[in-house]
């Protein structure tokens, strides 16, 4: 990364930073707390299984995308999809980070280099677009929702049209930049993945090999989907949990913005302040309490450190083995 991208990070990431900071005080830390805590141990617990059993849709939905591997590497799969999150989410390696990492690990169980390659082009395309076609929907939800008397519309309309054009921005970008995007994909797989720079060609045959097969785009594309599902279902269960309840539908409008800030604060770790931010400013507006929504957020960051630090102690273990191994 160049030294202007660095600074870039590093100052996106400290606005990220002031932006929680503001969101906390805002709604009051303490109070913010005690609804936290209404979470408890057990309900914490089923949060955190929620998330385990999203990743086994996510990683079949890659798994429906690589030809020639059968149902058995499910779990190798979901656990890529696993580390993928916890590299991107906890260390300061971005999106791409753990895009390239997830890689590697399939290629160091035994995936060849094209099938993994092409199949992870094909898994972010599918993800992308169905989080497009939800975010459509959640929009549409919440101009429905919004369109009611005294629901505050005018304060939120500008956030709702500038996220419904940054994502059909996003998306109208990443596939026309596609086959740039592998290539940089294979760079950065120079130095993680053994075997990328001189199988290119091989890899670009395989990309263009499983998007020749609708029906495992259709699959992927129905998997990402359910698992986008399942993460608004994840939301909507913990706010119960908290005794805050909410509308699957209302859950699914404002869940789908903070996706929206996700994906455009993508160069911070996990999103930090940018996601704080969206809760505090959007919530209330749906019915939820902004101490509410910063709960769920705690929760989430909570569950992502719960699940992602002994992900990540088990990859580092794994790399260090392959190490060993070969010496």
């Amino acid at each position: 990364m160049k030294t202007w991208a660095r600074a870039g990070v590093l100052l996106a990431t400290m606005a990220g930073m002031a932006a929680a900071w503001w969101a906390f005080g805002r709604a009051g830390l303490a109070s913010v707390a005690t609804v936290a805590l209404r979470l408890g141990p057990g309900g914490f617990v089923l949060f955190c299984a929620w998330a385990l059993a999203t990743f086994v849709l996510l990683g079949a939905a890659w798994l429906a995308a690589a030809p020639g591997e059968g149902a058995g590497r499910l779990g190798l799969f979901a656990w890529a999809r696993m580390i993928r999150e916890a590299v991107s989410d906890l260390l300061p390696l971005s999106q791409l980070g753990g895009i390239v990492v997830s890689a590697r690990t399939l290629v160091q169980a035994g995936v060849p280099v094209p099938v993994t390659c092409g199949s992870l082009m094909a898994d972010l395309v599918t993800e992308m677009a169905s989080q497009l076609a939800l975010t459509l929907l959640g929009l549409a939800l919440m101009v429905s929702i919004l369109a009611g008397p005294g629901s505050g519309s005018g304060e939120l309309r500008p956030l709702v049209i500038g996220g419904m054009a940054v994502m059909v921005t996003i998306m109208a970008g990443f596939f026309l930049a596609q086959r740039h995007g592998l290539a940089l994909v294979g760079r950065l797989a120079a130095r993680l993945v053994p075997g990328s720079v001189a199988g290119m060609a091989e890899i670009e045959t395989a990309r263009a090999h499983v998007f020749s097969r609708p029906r495992r785009i259709a699959s992927a594309f129905a998997l990402n989907m359910l698992a986008w599902l399942a993460t608004v279902g994840g939301a909507w269960l913990a706010l119960r949990l908290m005794h805050a309840p909410l509308s699957f539908g209302r859950t699914l409008s404002l869940e789908v913005l903070i996706f929206t800030l996700r994906s455009v604060a993508f160069a911070v770790p996990g999103a930090i302040g940018f996601q704080e931010a969206g809760y505090t400013l959007a919530a209330p507006l749906l019915g939820l309490p902004a101490e509410a929504a910063l709960a769920l957020s705690l929760a989430k960051r909570a569950r992502d450190v719960a699940i992602g630090v002994p992900s990540l102690l088990v990859w580092q273990l794994s790399e260090a083995r392959a190490v060993l191994l070969r010496r």
